[in-house]
């Protein structure tokens, strides 16, 4: 792996399966870590696991669906460590699991806004961050899955927040890629 020394790393979703095996690896690499989730206690522990094994890490209590605690989560970090280099936008419920037609109004509000407005909200104020700090830029990877690809029997609504990512990543890319 390449290393990362001196670079700083938010992960979302960072206190469990995908995201804290990512956060265990950046720091492994030499990455100072920010684990940002709704669940505190996983958190800590996930950062306190980190720090245990000689790396460095903190956790920022954050539920990415609401822009006011992804501003604050940004400031945080860049109080804890004065740039982001690194974004993986992974945080995601997989809702309820229901034929669409059962699927509530608050069914949808909630997975639609932690799966894909939550990315949104994460990506907005990271790529801000990225263009003013100096040196400018960084890298922004997001969580999909290959149910956005073609669906799932049960899962539309997961799927289409899915397909949304991946739309929403590739669309960024091309604003921003250099």
């Amino acid at each position: 792996m390449t290393t990362l020394e001196g670079k700083v790393a938010l992960i979302t979703g960072g206190n469990s399966g995908i995201g804290r095996a990512t956060a265990r690896a950046f720091a492994g690499a030499g990455a100072k870590v920010v684990i940002a989730a709704r669940g505190v206690e996983r958190g800590e522990e996930a950062a306190h696991e980190i720090d245990g094994a000689g790396g460095q890490a903190i956790f920022i209590r954050a539920d990415v669906s609401q822009p006011d605690e992804v501003a604050k989560l940004l400031a945080r970090t860049i109080d804890a460590y004065g740039r982001l280099d690194c974004a993986f936008n992974n945080a995601a419920t997989e809702g309820a699991m229901k034929l669409l037609a059962d699927f509530t109004e608050y069914d949808f509000d909630t997975t639609i806004s932690i799966n894909l407005k939550g990315v949104w909200l994460c990506m907005r104020q990271q790529i801000r961050q990225m263009l003013q700090q100096l040196p400018a830029g960084g890298v922004i990877v997001n969580t999909s899955s290959i149910n956005g690809l073609g669906g799932v029997a049960q899962g539309a609504l997961y799927a289409a927040t899915k397909a949304g990512v991946l739309a929403l990543t590739k669309s960024t890319a091309q604003e921003y890629a250099q």
